[in-house]
């Protein structure tokens, strides 16, 4: 069942993409837009962390093939629907048509507005369902009346929204986690492997029952995922960063990487290797049913905090026999260009 912000959020717009986007492009914007505005690249800064939110949520719809027709159908919806209120020869909106029923003159004075009512609505008040089925002789909107008197089926329940706060090494590989529901009633919830920190997982069939014998509204569970303390998650592939001395940078070495969950495995750097180098382990990434994703061990050259007086002699001696060059030199002239 479609959130009823579906209304007011482009999440096209959001992600920057067209309407007709296929699904690679959709996942390269977002793998992109994800980086840029991730948390951990963001410490302290609110503004960041509300776009990563509203970038996940955007690509949580626009990923999945069915919530995606749904949601384009809302939209059009929402933004196609038009009717005339009379008089003047201007087209009026929505609540203009109700306004002028209800003995108020086209655009102007108080607009109607309409919840969600129906059984579940907050205080037992009634919402559209209600206002309708008394304006057209409905007397309500009953199982026998087959939803609003001449104009479809029944209606579907109401959403139920949880949240749930997973730690990485859960998140990554999935679970099931036990949640408790408003009525205050446990339900086992089943989280795929790989689920993003902020996304959403809608069980179909598992909200509110219908008030009037139909589909019963779907659970949406917003995820959270706690940070690991060595890995990192980009899109599919898992970030770490590997201390090597100066002499593995500079000689070369067969080194050991950590994997999550698993055994670390070799690597080997090559001789001058510079801090930043990034070596690919390939498939000890995520694993999805979309696919999986590799490890990037990023190099650091780990500079010594303190040196004896014999270390810096022959770091010293080491130095002058190396060449005489600036290694900031292209980067200067560069910037001068």
């Amino acid at each position: 069942m479609a959130s009823q912000d579906w209304f007011d959020k482009d999440f096209y717009k959001v992600l920057g993409v067209s309407k007709d986007a296929s699904e690679a492009e959709l996942k390269k914007t977002y793998r992109k837009l994800a980086r840029q505005f991730h948390p951990d690249s963001n410490p302290g800064d609110a503004a960041a962390e509300n776009r990563f939110k509203e970038i996940s949520e955007a690509y949580s719809v626009l990923s999945d093939k069915e919530q995606r027709q749904e949601y384009d159908q809302v939209r059009a919806m929402g933004s196609g629907a038009r009717f005339t209120a009379g008089g003047g020869g201007q087209g009026g909106g929505f609540e203009d048509v109700f306004g002028g029923m209800f003995g108020q003159q086209g655009g102007g004075g108080q607009r109607v507005r309409f919840g969600q009512g129906g059984p579940g609505g907050a205080g037992g008040a009634g919402g559209f369902e209600d206002i309708l089925g008394g304006m057209f002789g409905g007397g309500g909107f009953g199982q026998t009346s087959g939803g609003y008197r001449g104009f479809g089926g029944p209606t579907k329940g109401r959403d139920v929204t949880a949240s749930t706060t997973l730690d990485f090494t859960t998140a990554i590989a999935g679970d099931t986690v036990k949640l408790s529901q408003g009525n205050g009633r446990p339900v086992n919830v089943r989280i795929p492997a790989g689920v993003a920190d902020g996304q959403k997982i809608r069980l179909r069939g598992r909200g509110e029952p219908s008030p009037d014998g139909g589909e019963a509204g779907d659970l949406v569970v917003a995820v959270t995922v706690r940070k690991h303390p060595v890995f990192e998650r980009d899109g599919l592939n898992l970030r770490v960063d590997v201390p090597v001395t100066f002499p593995e940078a500079a000689l070369g070495a067969t080194i050991q990487v950590p994997t999550l969950g698993g055994e670390p495995v070799k690597l080997k750097v090559a001789p001058g290797t510079p801090s930043g180098r990034v070596l690919r382990v390939k498939g000890r990434g995520v694993a999805t049913k979309n696919g999986t994703g590799d490890l990037l061990a990023t190099v650091q050259v780990a500079v010594p905090s303190h040196l004896s007086d014999k270390q810096r002699e022959a770091v010293e001696a080491l130095a002058a026999t190396l060449p005489d060059e600036n290694p900031r030199e292209d980067i200067l002239a560069k910037a001068r260009d």
